[in-house]
């Protein structure tokens, strides 16, 4: 069969559509998506939108890496790193969907919530900066998840548990790559050194938000879904010290700014958003 142009032969099923990528099925088909007994459908989904926006923005300010890396092999690595958090994204708006009885799919949570309704934490907002700023976060959410993940795997509930059995062998990954460079940086030149220490000095205030529970998160550690944040800090605080003494790097001893769990943001969600949604708000009915 032959055709005139490119877009006829995507098209040749006669399914004319103006671009291509979503229309998937059901990221949760063939899983058990039945709440368990006892376990608050509410607190379900705002802990499923916690971590799947903290996914969501992570990954895209690591797209924004894409043609601005050191090199073409590190951007390869961070676009699989962005396409792994993507995913786990996907798996959890759409249990939030199935959770809060709505069954909305993932692009509404994606691209029509509004910047107050975003519950991720505001380390993962920060804008690009240079290699140093995105290591020294790399290294700080990758080792913040990976302990959350790996508390999830026994979760009451059967998708969270999938998705963080999954999650935990894509996070181990970042973690060392993360770290990987951190000692490469730290440990390299006078000027290398410098950059990863101003980037660490940068986002530490936002660290401590990492660890501050938010009531659905608590509800949800007790009837054994989720974990207490809390309960990660000397997990965390063990490998940052492991990974910082190899770099030759100190820990910033800076006060701490809590505040993305309670939908108060830095002015960087704003625009990330707008211009992560602005093609599904102006063609709200398209699909691709």
């Amino acid at each position: 069969m032959s055709f005139d142009n490119v877009y006829e032969a995507l098209t040749g099923d006669g399914d004319a559509r103006w671009a291509f990528g979503t229309g998937f099925t059901d990221p949760l088909a063939g899983v058990e998506t039945a709440v368990p007994p006892g376990v608050d459908r509410a607190d379900l989904t705002a802990y499923c939108l916690m971590l799947g926006d903290d996914a969501l923005v992570m990954s895209h300010r690591l797209q924004e890496w894409c043609t601005n890396a050191p090199d073409l092999e590190e951007e390869v690595a961070l676009a699989n790193i962005a396409l792994d958090l993507l995913g786990q994204a996907r798996l959890l708006y759409a249990r939030a969907g199935h959770a809060d009885g709505t069954g909305r799919g993932e692009d509404h949570y994606a691209f029509f919530r509004g910047e107050e309704e975003f519950a991720g934490v505001r380390l993962v907002e920060t804008p690009r900066g240079d290699f140093g700023d995105l290591i020294a976060k790399l290294l700080v959410f990758s080792t913040w998840r990976l302990a959350l993940l790996q508390r999830l795997i026994p979760s009451r509930d059967p998708v969270l548990a999938a998705i963080a059995a999954k999650g935990v062998k894509e996070v181990a990954y970042h973690r060392d790559h993360a770290a990987r460079w951190t000692v490469r940086l730290g440990d390299g030149t006078d000027e290398s050194h410098r950059r990863m220490q101003a980037g660490l000095d940068r986002i530490w205030p936002l660290v401590a938000e990492l660890f501050t529970p938010h009531e659905a998160e608590v509800r949800s550690a007790r009837s054994g879904v989720g974990a207490d944040p809390a309960d990660l800090r000397a997990e965390f605080d063990a490998v940052l010290d492991q990974v910082l003494t190899a770099a030759t790097l100190r820990r910033p001893d800076v006060p701490p700014d809590p505040g993305g769990r309670r939908g108060l943001h830095t002015g960087a969600l704003g625009l990330l958003l707008a211009e992560l949604q602005s093609v599904a708000r102006a063609h709200p009915e398209a699909t691709w």
